[in-house]
């Protein structure tokens, strides 16, 4: 579908698992030459198509591990076409009980971090002839209450603003856009929704009858990394199944309930 991706330069952080790991074996399968990074190497590499990502290390929050990386990028491949700012994440902490380095940590890995890649993918990418994609995983934490996890929305939050100023400021060469998932099913997902009766309840209050799987969050990429989204630049894709059930409906429903 996406043949123009075939051979493209694609480099997805943490790409090594979860959402990271469905994009990229996404992308593998479209043909793309893929780089994934982390701090420590898998045990598995994403495949697909019969090829395999290409692993190097990277802690994305330490700004002499980014530039190395991005080093040994153009050594090996010349060039990036595309960028998926994937790492990032936050357990669960309340506001009020959580430490200021806690919150700091959350800011550098879901703000500063992202920033920092995208800002020397852009010095690589000004530099290419056919220039580049910068894509940006949000969350849908960016626009609703995050509580529990409230640093890492108001990162989410940020990251949505700082892809409309990069667009415009690395316009025309480099685009750059968001996608922002909802609630996505990954081999982590016990850890947040419980067992399988759990995730099937929380299923149950999405519009779609399921949460998002990483391949819905690829399928994404992929059409933001072509040339079919070509004038998509600043926009923030919105992946969350047609949102999420209202309170006040359970409350009323609740309420007729009782009445009965």
């Amino acid at each position: 579908m996406y043949s123009e991706i075939k051979d493209k330069r694609v480099l997805i952080t943490g790409g090594t698992k979860g959402i990271g790991a469905g994009i990229a074996t996404g992308f593998l399968a479209a043909g793309a030459k893929v780089i994934v990074c982390g701090r420590k190497a898998p045990d598995v590499l994403p495949e697909a198509a019969g090829q395999q990502a290409v692993f190097m290390p990277c802690d994305v929050r330490d700004i002499d591990s980014v530039q190395t990386l991005f080093h040994s990028i153009a050594e090996q491949f010349g060039q990036l076409d595309v960028l998926i700012n994937n790492a990032g994440g936050s357990p669960f902490a309340l506001a009020d009980t959580a430490s200021p380095r806690f919150h700091e940590s959350i800011l550098r890995l879901n703000l500063i971090a992202p920033l920092n890649m995208a800002q020397q993918a852009n010095t690589m990418m000004q530099q290419q002839q056919n220039g580049g994609v910068i894509l940006f995983i949000s969350s849908i934490s960016a626009m609703r209450a995050s509580p529990g996890t409230a640093a890492y929305g108001a990162a989410k939050a940020g990251i949505l603003s700082l892809v409309q100023s990069l667009a415009v400021e690395w316009a025309p060469k480099v685009r750059v856009a968001a996608v922002s998932p909802g609630l996505v099913k990954t081999e982590q997902s016990y850890l947040h929704y419980g067992d399988d009766d759990g995730i099937a309840a929380v299923s149950a209050t999405i519009p779609a009858g399921r949460m998002a799987l990483p391949q819905d969050i690829a399928n994404a990429c992929l059409f933001l990394a072509s040339s079919q989204a070509a004038y998509a630049s600043g926009s923030n894709l919105l992946l969350n199944g047609g949102g999420e059930m209202p309170a006040f409906l359970a409350a009323a429903k609740a309420q007729e309930q009782e009445q009965e």
